[in-house]
């Protein structure tokens, strides 16, 4: 038997909210070529807003949650998507912090950090860049972080402590390593497991290999995230194999929790991601299990810093 299930405080690093009357999330309605990568995208077209996030997570120690920003129609404001979840009550910790956007390489960045970080739960900023070969896997074009113009806007977020999240797949981890090493003192996190989409034994080789390489960074954190969109089942062995790569690479204080709901809704539950999960994990001792489901989310997105403690309600 190993140490056993955790049973501590869980952040949530990673999942998603929308209101669909609010015609902001072209992407949801098939206006967006890019999401044909997701397949079919009738499992999400309703509302997930905070009432639903909270009946998913019942009764899973959920104690804070990061909202990562979702795709929110790229030819408007990107404050307005923070501006609405300011707007939204909460209890304590949900959607506590925020992963925003900002177009890096726009010549107005640096106002639109400024905006961003006028809302306090704003932590950190996401940036899509997986490119891939073949057009019907590919979300953005090649070399986004290799871009000076990016790179500028990138360096306007020294000395705020946030976080630069990356949708990125293998053939981006070069790339990611390298952009890490550029800017050792900016922490970068990793979405989904590094996306493994490519099961064939190249695939597969090419993924590990990208995860050494961007382990090999000590400023680079992976979020363990809807593995199971990237197996045949939702088996605990099937998890196993996408969840304990990443964490054999990066470690515990460099892994951290994350649902990806709705969007893993496709395949599996909330509380059945959390407990297999909590299983997968098991054999780990209490302390690093606390890391992935919790103090490594509350290190990085400053969960514990008092002037970034998270409202009951909208401001």
């Amino acid at each position: 038997m190993g140490p056993g299930l955790y049973d501590g405080p869980v952040i949530d690093a990673h999942h998603h909210l929308w209101d669909l009357s609010m015609q902001r999330h072209p992407w949801l309605v098939g206006a967006d070529p890019a999401a044909r990568a997701l397949g079919d995208l009738a499992y999400l077209r309703r509302d997930y807003i905070i009432a639903d996030l909270l009946a998913d997570a019942a009764g899973q120690n959920i104690v804070g949650t990061v909202h990562v920003e979702a795709l929110w129609d790229r030819a408007r404001d990107p404050v307005e998507e923070t501006a609405w979840l300011d707007s939204l009550s909460r209890p304590e910790g949900i959607a506590g912090r925020y992963v925003a956007y900002v177009p890096l390489a726009h010549p107005d960045a640096a106002a639109l950090i400024e905006r961003q970080a006028a809302r306090p739960r704003v932590t950190g900023l996401r940036e899509t860049i997986r490119w891939h070969p073949d057009p019907t896997k590919r979300w953005a074009e090649d070399r986004i972080v290799a871009d000076p113009a990016w790179r500028r806007g990138l360096a306007h977020l020294a000395g705020r402590g946030w976080v630069m999240e990356l949708l990125m797949n293998p053939y981006q981890a070069g790339q990611v390593a390298d952009l890490a090493a550029a800017f050792p003192e900016q922490a970068i996190v990793v979405n989904h497991c590094g996306t493994p989409n490519d099961r064939d034994a190249a695939g597969l080789a090419r993924w590990r290999d990208g995860l050494a390489r961007m382990a090999a960074q000590p400023n680079i954190a992976i979020k363990l995230s809807n593995a199971s969109a990237y197996v045949a089942d939702t088996s605990d062995d099937a998890l196993a194999a996408v969840i304990r790569p990443c964490l054999d690479a990066f470690g515990p204080s460099r892994s951290m929790f994350g649902t990806d709901y709705p969007v893993a809704r496709r395949t599996m539950r909330y509380g059945a991601i959390c407990d297999a999960v909590r299983r997968i994990l098991g054999d780990l001792d209490p302390a690093a299990q606390r890391d992935v489901f919790h103090d490594t989310a509350a290190r990085l997105y400053r969960f514990n810093t008092p002037e970034k403690t998270a409202c009951t309600a909208a401001p």
